[in-house]
């Protein structure tokens, strides 16, 4: 569990000198599958979360928390105080589940238009064939359509087959690069690599020296 001390007072861990605070105003304490909890100290003007005052809340970056009814309290700039970027680091997740959906994505839909070009001319000279032959016309003009199209169709599967499978390793590299981009540290901005986010989870901290930021309460 940790617990990170709000207030005046030089001796808490997120010091905030206003005039509503009290010198041990509030408290952030840890709870399970990463969740926190704010705790009212008795303070002299109360803590408010939404508008309304509490003694102890579950609270989100997204609540409106404020010290007294003045002082608005950044929830993340404290969590900081002790090096804590769970919250950024949890978002992670979904940047690399993404990452990899799209991946994916982009190398199957590629590869089936890229067969289907390159199949489907040559099949297109036997069904011309097969109209002929069920409706018995067989006039020159079918036949010399049915020729150009045996010639001329797979020459034509097999250019847009290749231009469409050039296609994917440039959108490989554009979702690569934004990966690189999103896919970082939340406090040093070194880029996490391919590592599946459940592995650097176990982790639990930036591997960086000079950094060190949790990744993951304790």
């Amino acid at each position: 569990m940790t617990v990170i001390t709000i207030g005046k007072a030089q001796d808490n861990d997120y010091i905030i000198d206003h005039p509503q605070v009290s010198r041990h105003h509030a408290r952030l304490v840890s709870g399970e599958q990463d969740c926190w909890f704010l705790e009212d100290l008795e303070s002299s003007n109360g803590t408010f979360v939404n508008g309304a005052q509490i003694a102890r809340k579950r609270v989100t970056p997204t609540d409106d928390i404020r010290l007294g009814k003045e002082y608005q309290l950044d929830f993340l700039a404290v969590l900081k105080s002790k090096n804590d970027y769970s919250t950024e680091f949890k978002a992670l997740k979904k940047v690399y589940d993404d990452y990899t959906r799209e991946k994916v994505r982009i190398q199957s839909s590629n590869q089936f238009k890229t067969r289907l070009f390159q199949s489907l001319p040559f099949a297109l000279p036997g069904i011309i064939g097969l109209i002929i032959s069920v409706t018995g016309d067989s006039n020159q003009g079918w036949v010399i359509g049915s020729l150009l199209l045996t010639v001329l169709a797979p020459v034509g599967g097999i250019y847009l087959g290749a231009r469409q499978s050039a296609k994917i390793p440039q959108q490989l590299q554009d979702l690569t690069n934004q990966f690189k981009i999103d896919y970082v540290c939340p406090k040093c901005g070194t880029f996490l690599g391919d590592i599946p986010w459940e592995s650097l989870r176990n982790k639990k901290h930036c591997l960086v020296s000079s950094c060190q930021a949790k990744w993951v309460e304790e």
